[in-house]
């Protein structure tokens, strides 16, 4: 009887063991879930984008700042951190602009460009730029940054944007992907991106591409998160509050963030 007796004890205590060790492990599930969805928002939320002005922004990741298609003279980037470094993806007025890089005094900062860019470029210039061409991917200050197609479709000679010339961009640190369109169409090099977790996204006619075909590129490559930009066309401003419906009929995940790129139109 007294045998029986602490055998019954023996398995109850073991029982409440075992419950408490169960409630330990999902205790401890549950914990480690927590702080992996902390992580992930912390790395969506470190790249904040601040819009200038239609293609141009100040990008702050960590302690770099990177501007994008500079334009606009110094008065736009008062008041505004130094760049780290910079990103050209074309030669046109609204990505480019000699005056522009000169008034802001950049010292020995490199300016990332492809070839058809630099060869616009004074010669003074020369020492700080980094030619990055399609394909090419360089290391700057932590960041790996790779040169991507940007063109228009369908592909022509005369077409305002050719494959080959001019660049969009995909920077990358720590394993988190920010990508930068320039001025293109929804063409497969887009389509096939992966991981992106931050994209500006262009949409003006006659330019680049429509606000349906944006919304169908972003959502072939789902992004985290999009910044529709560059999106002032022949006819005024893209519909931005169509795009973000269309992407997120099509994917309810994908966060679209509109900020306002054009201040200057009230």
């Amino acid at each position: 009887m007294k045998r029986s007796i602490i055998a019954i004890c023996c398995l109850g205590v073991l029982f409440t063991s075992c419950k408490d060790e169960e409630k330990k492990d999902k205790q401890m599930e549950t914990e480690v879930t927590a702080v992996s969805d902390q992580e992930n928002e912390k790395r969506v939320t470190a790249i904040e984008i601040e819009p200038i002005s239609h293609a141009t922004a100040v990008i702050k990741w960590e302690d770099a700042v990177i501007y994008t298609d500079p334009v606009g003279g110094a008065d736009a980037f008062k008041g505004k951190d130094a760049p780290s470094f910079v990103l050209i993806t074309d030669i046109h007025g609204d990505h480019m602009d000699a005056k522009t890089l000169e008034a802001l005094k950049l010292g020995d900062t490199k300016v990332i460009v492809p070839q058809a860019v630099k060869e616009k470029l004074p010669k003074e210039m020369e020492a700080n730029l980094m030619v990055m061409n399609n394909g090419d991917t360089k290391e700057i200050m932590g960041f790996s940054v790779k040169a991507v197609p940007m063109y228009n479709l369908p592909e022509a000679k005369d077409a305002m944007h050719t494959k080959g010339r001019g660049n969009g961009y995909v920077v990358e640190k720590d394993g988190q992907r920010l990508y930068i369109s320039g001025d293109t169409e929804d063409i497969p090099e887009m389509r096939d991106l992966e991981n992106i977790d931050v994209a500006l996204v262009c949409m003006n006619l006659p330019y680049t591409m429509t606000v349906e075909d944006a919304a169908d590129g972003v959502l072939a490559f789902a992004p985290k998160k999009v910044y529709p930009y560059h999106y002032r066309g022949k006819d005024g401003l893209s519909d931005v509050s169509k795009f973000k419906e269309l992407v997120n009929k099509g994917n309810k995940e994908i966060e679209v963030a509109q900020l306002n790129w054009y201040p200057e139109m009230k």
